[in-house]
């Protein structure tokens, strides 16, 4: 059996999720309609910063978060909101969005490029 590389497996993630911009992000964070999720490590944001008003929910807590017959469960995980996922590169955000929508959550995308295309694209972090 061959083993799939995690290139593979974002790849195949990105072609089946909505795939959106930086400049197609910052239109929507305009909406209180869309929900900014940061997956990325706590550590990850002291080092490079987070998008302003985005939630943190770690990518190894993510599902646990949304579950709402958990404890753990997060309100901010709305069915009914835009969510929006996003991590460093876009890798872990791509399956995620999968992992969500698995779930049934219907209205989920990710930032592609993660917030290293964010901040490329001139955008400010706090």
């Amino acid at each position: 059996m061959a083993i799939k590389s995690v290139i593979e497996l974002v790849n195949q993630a990105k072609a089946n999720i909505e795939n959106i911009t930086p400049q197609q992000l910052k239109k929507e964070l305009q909406s209180e309609n869309t929900i900014l999720i940061d997956i990325r490590e706590a550590e990850e944001l002291i080092q490079n910063g987070k998008i302003e008003g985005s939630v943190l929910a770690p990518r190894g807590m993510l599902e646990f978060y949304a579950d709402p017959n958990l404890p753990y469960y997060k309100p901010v995980f709305n069915p009914e909101k835009r969510i929006v996922l996003h991590c460093a590169s876009g890798g872990r955000s791509a399956l995620a969005v999968q992992s969500l929508k698995s779930m049934g959550y219907d209205h989920v995308a990710h930032l592609d490029g993660g917030i290293k295309a964010w901040k490329d694209a001139g955008f400010d972090v706090a």
